[in-house]
């Protein structure tokens, strides 16, 4: 257990050894992490209400194969792999991210948002399907101006380029 982290109660985890979490993470209510192909959530992520995370699907497969699917590994149509939520990162209510995506650190999952794909540090993230709309430094730096006994401490994480190991 980590000492800053919290995960509610109300919130499911399917697959708890793939799930790596960084400190200081706060998973909300009513949440699904699905985390057979390895989810990491890096330092500082809020995770608010009602979010699915999912590292596999298999939408594409019971369409494809009907009552014939037997083993879920041989599924034609299965999408699956890793998803990486950079540090300091926002994932609004109500949000999916599927398989084989990569949020930067920094960054805003907007509510009711389908991601998939590989988004940049400080992207302002958007829609269904989901694209980058704008970046959190605009919001970040008229904070910043206005508090400048903070500039120090955002930029010691800021600056830092590695993603969550």
């Amino acid at each position: 257990m980590l000492e800053r982290t919290r995960v509610s109660s109300s919130t499911f985890i399917d697959h708890p050894e793939g799930l790596d979490l960084a400190d200081d993470v706060y998973i909300g209510h009513h949440n699904y992490l699905e985390a057979s192909h390895q989810i990491r959530i890096g330092e500082g992520c809020q995770i608010t209400s009602c979010v699915t995370i999912t590292t596999h699907s298999t939408h594409h497969s019971i369409r494809l194969c009907g009552g014939h699917c037997g083993d879920p590994q041989k599924m034609l149509g299965l999408v699956s792999g890793p998803i990486c939520i950079g540090r300091y990162s926002f994932i609004g209510p109500h949000s999916t991210i599927m398989p084989n995506t990569t949020i930067g650190k920094g960054s805003i999952v907007t509510a009711y948002s389908y991601v998939r794909g590989d988004f940049p540090d400080f992207a302002v993230i958007s829609g269904n399907p989901a694209r980058v709309v704008g970046t959190t430094q605009d919001r970040d730096r008229a904070l910043l101006a206005e508090h400048p006994e903070l500039q120090t401490a955002y930029e010691a994480w800021a600056q830092n380029h590695e993603l969550p190991s």
